[in-house]
């Protein structure tokens, strides 16, 4: 169960910056034509706010259950806050991409209560700030705690 749900995880967080990377287009390209907030862009920024859900609630799984990598973490904190890779993965990745989701959240409550072309601003701030926490949480193959681009 332990690879199913990891390759789903890194699987998933593809669709979910292709869903962040339409979201700040249509956003970027609304703001620039003045034009107002449409169902289209709403519906996108669904998709990316239910994406980052699953992500979420995937990689709580991963953390709290299925990892042994977590799981050898929490065994001896200590030791782990002083190893660069086991604190990536016991503390790091899970702050930052709550933080992602949390920004996701928070730009999708702003932007129903708004109009006109306000909603393109909150996204490109709200989504703009999800993508870079989500791209300093990944674990690209050249950091240390690396791990492959996408899993078979």
């Amino acid at each position: 169960m332990y690879e199913a749900v990891l390759v789903m995880h890194s699987w998933l967080r593809w669709v979910v910056v292709v869903l962040a990377a339409v979201v700040l287009v249509r956003a970027g390209a609304g703001l620039a034509a003045g034009r107002s907030w449409e169902p289209k862009d709403r519906r996108f920024m669904l998709l990316l706010t239910i994406g980052m859900d699953v992500q979420l609630l995937l990689g709580l799984l991963l953390y709290g259950v299925l990892s042994p990598v977590t799981s050898a973490a929490f065994s001896n904190m200590g030791a782990a806050m002083k190893d660069p890779v086991s604190r990536f993965w016991a503390v790091e990745h899970l702050t930052l991409m709550v933080l992602a989701v949390a920004a996701v959240h928070v730009g999708s409550v702003l932007i129903r209560k708004r109009s006109g072309v306000t909603p393109h601003k909150v996204a490109l701030a709200s989504v703009g700030a999800m993508v870079v926490a989500v791209m300093l949480a990944i674990p690209w193959p050249f950091v240390a705690a690396g791990r492959p681009l996408l899993r078979m």
